[in-house]
């Protein structure tokens, strides 16, 4: 990675970092910022489940059980952002009920995500589970999973520890955390594992510059928005909502 796009991905991480920070720490924002968590986390699992189910069938065990203990992850990490909503009598809008257009034709959207949009861009009709190359799979992920541990961390220190859903969810974005880096780690051994040392560090600042291209353009966006991030959450609790995560998993329980 060059000086630029490092200097780049500094300025950009730092910018994310503080809209972020401010729309959690908020109690106005915050809802729509868990929701989105909700959704990014939640819909990575049918994904994932699809690529451990095809890293057996080739006859990788060592990643098809890396991969579905990924889903099982993100499946909990979906809970707690759930339960999180909870606690503010919250939770995420039901897309089954918004029109996928809106009154002047254009996609609503909240059903796009102009970051991956940019950081995939010409990959789109290669991204299904069945087909994506590995490689592409593991580095790419690997960069979003380094960088969410580091965001997550990052978010758990701006919240305070004066309200319950407060403390609950700086918790849980702990826990979130050292499973993102985890993630990265796994992801970046099964690249190790399938190229040699110097391919996959050029995969890797290949995919850097990507992502630093693709958060400086939402960036941007934000900006031009004031900070102000789509609408994802409604008010109620879903029934299904008994318990939380925190308490039922294991590795907080012995913590």
């Amino acid at each position: 990675m060059n000086l630029l796009t490092q200097a780049l991905h500094l300025l950009g991480s730092g910018a994310m970092s503080y809209i972020s920070a401010r729309n959690l720490r908020d109690l106005q924002t915050r809802p729509n910022m868990l929701a989105g968590f909700q959704l990014a986390e939640a819909g990575a699992v049918p994904f994932l489940e699809a690529l451990s189910q095809r890293a057996a069938a080739e006859g990788d065990e060592w990643l098809s059980e890396s991969l579905a203990r990924h889903a099982q992850d993100e499946r909990r990490h979906a809970q707690i952002f759930a339960h999180a909503l909870k606690q503010l009598n919250k939770q995420v809008i039901d897309f089954k009920q918004v029109p996928e257009k809106k009154a002047d034709g254009q996609t609503d959207e909240r059903r796009r995500s102009p970051f991956f949009e940019a950081y995939y861009e010409g990959y789109k009709d290669a991204l299904a589970p069945q087909k994506i190359d590995w490689m592409v799979f593991f580095i790419s992920t690997h960069i979003l999973e380094l960088d969410a541990g580091k965001d997550f961390a990052r978010m758990a220190t701006v919240l305070p520890d004066t309200d319950a859903a407060s403390a609950n969810l700086k918790k849980g974005l702990i826990s979130i955390a050292n499973d993102e880096q985890r993630h990265a780690s796994y992801l970046l051994e099964a690249a190790r594992r399938r190229s040699p040392y110097v391919e996959v560090s050029a995969l890797v600042d290949h995919w850097r510059t990507r992502k630093v291209n693709a958060l400086m353009a939402m960036v941007g966006n934000l900006l031009n928005k004031g900070g102000e991030i789509p609408s994802l959450a409604r008010d109620g609790v879903p029934p299904e909502m008994t318990e939380n995560p925190m308490e039922t998993d294991p590795a907080m329980a012995a913590a």
